[in-house]
């Protein structure tokens, strides 16, 4: 009998084990990195936050690390705990099941609804600077941040109340228990909820603000009309298109990240929610999920880590932490430096609504008539009152 030339089945098999027990391994590897990165990037700008007093006034920032920083104590582990084939053989009750798919539709809307809500308030800041200076108030703040939570409450709510649905079930698998389990018509009917209130109107609130922060930038970097003082550095035509394209830049990534994060996810679990579901799907929901989860580690960076006075805050308290009793080099602090960046530094950093603000209060007199005299191209004109 001649030999066929093929490995023998035991070997096939043994191939395919070490394929698959690999590809677990590094599922969880990224997974737990992902979490691992989300609590330390969101505690450690919250930490700076709270403890640097003229960063206190970074309000929706820091909303969005505490509703980030829940997601990964509480939302995270969960999810590798029902998308990790590691963990097969726990089972949740049905309360349990309901509990993380209440976890997963609350803390997901309070975390888009607050990013959805910085984007309003840069737009105020860049488009409406008057207004934006007179309106936003601690107390606006504070209703804006209240309703979130009562928005994602809701929303958390409908998971809760007639869906999912098990049935005579006391018990499930914990890789069972998803957004897309039950096939109750009322799940349906949350799918579409979910995917409009959450992803769809976010999604266009923020193509929109940032669409038109674009234009006000777009058309500051093409017109050459008189600059202000401690704009000089970038008076140069290549340089000042340079900076155009760095806020354009900054703009496309925000956005990007956004879509590429969310979109998958959402699109998914419509997809299937309207009974169009596949073979693959099963396969589909881990990857897909951690794609959304991975936000949650990736907004610090973004919405904190990018601003200059949190990264520079940030940095002293960890220099401090390293050489205790040792003299730490002062640095320009925010306030100081503040009135020296302009629009397209604030753009490049993705947002920082202090300057300005410190810049009124910090500045000298020939400064504050620089500021006041000067409206960036595109900007709506108004008048203080």
């Amino acid at each position: 009998m001649e030999a066929s030339g093929l490995p023998p089945a035991t070997e096939l098999n043994e191939t395919e084990l070490n394929e698959t027990l690999s590809h677990d391994t590094s599922g969880l590897v990224v997974m737990v990195t992902l979490n691992a990165v989300a609590l330390l990037a969101n505690s450690g700008v919250l930490a700076v936050v709270v403890k640097v007093p003229h960063l206190r006034k970074f309000s929706l920032v820091c909303h969005l690390c505490i509703v980030d920083l829940l997601c990964a104590a509480l939302l995270m582990p969960l999810g590798i705990v029902c998308g990790s084939p590691f963990f097969a053989g726990v089972i949740f009750s049905v309360l349990e099941c309901r509990l993380y798919i209440f976890l997963n539709a609350f803390l997901i809307s309070a975390s888009i609804f607050t990013v959805t809500v910085i984007s309003i308030e840069r737009y105020f800041y860049i488009v409406h600077p008057m207004r934006y200076e007179a309106k936003m108030t601690p107390w606006l703040s504070a209703a804006v941040m209240g309703l979130v939570w009562v928005v994602s409450t809701l929303l958390g709510l409908a998971t809760v109340f007639g869906w999912p649905s098990y049935g005579s079930r006391s018990s499930i698998a914990a890789t069972h228990c998803s957004l897309h389990w039950s096939h109750s018509g009322h799940r349906r009917v949350f799918a579409i909820l979910f995917c409009t209130v959450c992803f769809c109107v976010p999604a266009a609130i923020i193509i929109a603000v940032y669409g038109h922060v674009y234009k006000v930038a777009h058309t500051a970097a093409r017109e050459r009309g008189p600059i202000p003082s401690w704009t000089m550095a970038t008076a140069h035509p290549k340089k000042r298109t340079l900076v155009g394209g760095k806020a354009a830049l900054t703009l496309a990534i925000i956005v990007g990240q956004f879509l590429l994060c969310w979109l998958p996810y959402f699109a998914f679990h419509l997809h299937l929610s309207l009974g169009f579901s596949h073979s693959t799907s099963e396969e589909a929901e881990g990857p897909v999920t951690w794609l959304a989860y991975s936000t949650f580690a990736v907004n610090p960076f973004f919405y904190g880590l990018l601003n200059r006075q949190i990264r520079e805050e940030l940095c002293k308290m960890l220099l401090c932490c390293r050489s205790v009793g040792r003299p730490v080099r002062p640095s320009v602090s925010g306030h100081e430096r503040s009135g020296q960046e302009d629009f397209f530094h604030f753009l490049h950093r993705s947002g920082d609504r202090d300057g300005v603000r410190c810049s009124y209060h910090m500045a000298t007199p020939r400064s504050t008539m620089d500021q006041t005299s000067f409206r960036i191209p595109g900007q709506i004109p108004e008048e203080m009152t």
